[in-house]
């Protein structure tokens, strides 16, 4: 019963669900989503792409990915692309380093724990 419960705390980490619980983290996630969303939207009745191409689009260029499979034909486009380009890079980090604070934060409690149980 306990390696399944490690594997379902594996698994909530994995898939970010552990984040959620912190109120500053979950709003850096909302307002991550929100800009895939947006642009999401923005992408698909602009360029005309389906839902998907959308989404992967601009996941790929907030990353910095860019494989290059898609790009913007429009002006419209192109413009956007610049935009969630360059806001990409200060949304991730926002997003890690949240990830990176909730995550040390818990290490160091349940360090903090283990350590009381031992003394």
């Amino acid at each position: 019963m306990n390696a399944f419960k490690i594997f379902l705390s594996a698994l909530g980490r994995l898939f970010l669900l552990d984040l959620w619980r912190d109120k500053t983290t979950r709003l850096v996630m909302a307002y991550t989503s929100l800009i895939v969303f947006l642009g999401a939207v923005l992408f698909h009745h602009v360029e005309g792409w389906g839902w998907l191409d959308s989404v992967y689009f601009v996941v790929i260029t907030l990353t910095t990915i860019g494989y290059g499979d898609l790009s913007p034909a429009t002006s419209a486009g192109k413009v956007l692309t610049i935009f969630f380009a360059i806001n990409g890079i200060a949304v991730l980090l926002l997003l890690y380093d949240s990830i990176r604070r909730v995550r040390t934060g818990r290490y160091r409690e349940r360090l903090a724990r283990e350590q009381e149980h031992e003394a």
